[in-house]
């Protein structure tokens, strides 16, 4: 008699219970001993469809088929050696197996860093940011083909200056953008719009933003569209250039009027900073700001053209090196300043923090409105003041000189500030005068109106500059003419200052403000009429008088805040 093989290689038994209305099934290994009243079964491999339980029959287990044993259950279950072994052999396999998967991928990495060793556009300057390359000696990144090869062997590219970095640390003018915001003349190899598409992405990102404003173009260098970049990130406010304010200005008031004025452009400025990044002032204030508010993100240095972004970086590693090595290391290889806006080309990554985060150097965004776009390469320098800003006062005060007429009404006269701005007087009170603050370089002339047409003509490129006398033929002069009305609100402050973008401004104020000599005239309700003449891109800004200089703190007024507005107010520091 042959034995029905799905019989013989059963090893499971089951037993039945006769005490209830359902079958219960459980599994043994070893011989079971039944009790009065049961019946034993054999396991077959057929069995009877089961009925779904009702509310008074309990649901019964699951009938486990002989075929599909459990493992590890049965009298043939594996040993604890056994299980052991077969661990061994799984672990080691897929060790080998993340081996030979991680060799491919290192040869794949190894390929790629072949292949960008061989192109050194994978590398860039870390001075400019601008990728490396051998080819033109002129372009921006240039490297000679040997030094780059001798870099290359030793795997030290990431610590090459390039050539135009080199002249500029010399002080050569090598300026590198055209186009709308460019530079009229000298070499352009990227355009403005570019070097802007390069951070469009920032927005993108959760990123901590410090944006920096200098203080001497405040309106023309605050970037209006600057939510564009930095979409809802954070934004730390940074003025620069403090250190070039007249002597004695009271920095609370700076402070108080740089916050009312950000306010106004309704940003997410969780603080502001007025800094220097030649004297290092306020540099300890936002460093702590920024490991306060960073949380292991990245950090991105944002601002117009020339506002001084590679300067307060330096700073920035200077004083952050005294106490993190990470610091110290960067600041090795930092960033390239030069006088010449527009030095950085590219992002230049740096390590600079501990516990995660970069920070990164970004290129100067050049604006089409402010007066560097219209000048010439040559005469960039002629715009950046290289000292302490001192107002030039029209007409000047009388007091030491007693030949001098007490009041002179400047109606009916202009004024020229280099070749670059001209200013019509058509109707202003008796004594009020006009105070310029901006580059010494530039030479103020006052003139009769009826004779500024033909003055100009003859003087500009002369004694009126920029622009130079080899660029006046291509000079496209004083195109647009803007129409001011000024009032003055009191006789204890200056009525508003004119803002030129990229050069200064003009504040007008009571003559003899500092002596009170003004006080027998009724400033109140008087309106003033200008007309400002400008090349044509570049855009001009009436504000509320910054105040600056020794008196600025007797008249400047503080506004009365709320306890809700005091808390969405930013803090400002220096």
């Amino acid at each position: 008699m042959t034995l029905n093989p799905l019989l013989s290689s059963s090893r499971a038994i089951w037993s039945l219970s006769s005490s209830s209305s359902t079958p219960a099934l459980r599994p043994s290994s070893a011989p079971y001993k039944q009790p009065p009243g049961t019946v034993r079964l054999e396991a077959v491999a057929c069995r009877a469809p089961r009925q779904p339980p009702t509310a008074d029959t309990p649901a019964s287990p699951p009938f486990i088929s002989p075929a599909v044993e459990p493992e590890g259950v049965g009298a043939a279950a594996p040993s604890p050696g056994e299980r052991f072994l077969d661990y061994q052999q799984a672990r080691d396999t897929a060790a080998l197996v993340l081996k030979q998967r991680g060799s491919k991928e290192e040869k794949k990495k190894k390929s790629a860093r072949g292949n960008a060793g061989s192109s050194s556009a994978a590398f860039c300057c870390y001075g400019c940011g601008a990728p490396l390359q051998t080819e033109v000696e002129d372009a921006p990144g240039y490297v000679d083909y040997d030094t780059f090869e001798l870099k290359k062997m030793h795997h030290q590219l990431r610590s090459i200056l390039c050539g135009r970095c080199k002249l500029l640390s010399h002080g050569h003018m090598v300026t590198a953008v055209g186009g709308h915001g460019g530079y009229s003349g000298g070499k352009q190899f990227i355009l403005a719009e570019e070097l802007r598409e390069k951070l469009s992405d920032i927005r993108h990102e959760k990123v901590l933003i410090v944006k920096l404003v200098d203080i001497v173009d405040f309106n023309g260098s605050f970037l209006a569209r600057i939510r564009d970049l930095t979409g809802a990130n954070p934004i730390i406010l940074v003025v620069t250039k403090v250190d070039l304010l007249p002597k004695d200005t009271d920095l609370n008031c700076v402070g108080d009027w740089v916050v009312e004025a950000t306010l106004k452009k309704k940003l997410n400025v969780i603080s502001v900073h007025l800094t220097s990044s030649k004297s290092l002032v306020g540099i300890t204030g936002v460093i702590s700001e920024i490991k306060k508010e960073k949380k292991g993100r990245d950090v991105y240095i944002l601002g117009s053209a020339n506002v001084g972004k590679s300067a307060f970086i330096n700073a920035l590693l200077k004083m952050m090196a005294n106490k993190d090595p990470v610091a110290a290391a960067a600041h090795k290889y930092r960033p390239m300043q030069s006088a010449v806006p527009g030095t950085t080309l590219g992002r230049i990554k740096i390590e600079a923090f501990q516990g995660g985060g970069n920070l990164f150097d970004t290129p100067g965004l050049h604006l089409h409105h402010r007066q560097a776009a219209v000048v010439h390469s040559e005469d960039l320098p002629s715009l950046a003041p290289q000292s302490r800003l001192r107002g030039q006062s029209f007409p000047v005060n009388s007091k030491g000189n007693p030949a001098a007429p007490d009041i002179v009404i400047l109606n009916g006269f202009s004024f020229f500030w280099g070749g670059l701005v001209r200013i019509d007087v058509l109707k202003v009170l008796p004594q009020t005068r006009l105070r310029f603050f901006g580059p010494r370089k530039l030479q103020i002339v006052m003139v009769p109106t009826a004779e500024a047409d033909k003055f100009y003509h003859k003087e500009v490129g002369v004694s009126l500059t920029p622009p130079s006398e080899k660029q006046r033929d291509q000079w496209p002069g004083l195109q647009s003419v803007h129409p001011l009305k000024i009032k003055f609100e009191g006789q204890k402050r200056p009525a508003s200052d004119i803002a030129i973008s990229g050069l200064g401004w003009i504040s007008v104020e009571p003559y003899g403000l500092e002596m009170g000599e003004n006080e027998h005239v009724d400033y109140k309700g008087g309106e003033l009429h200008l007309d400002v003449h400008l090349p044509r891109p570049v855009e001009v800004f009436v504000r509320p008088p910054l105040p600056v200089g020794p008196t600025s703190a007797e008249w400047y007024q503080y506004r009365e805040l709320t306890e809700s507005e005091e808390e969405l107010r930013p803090k400002w520091y220096y």
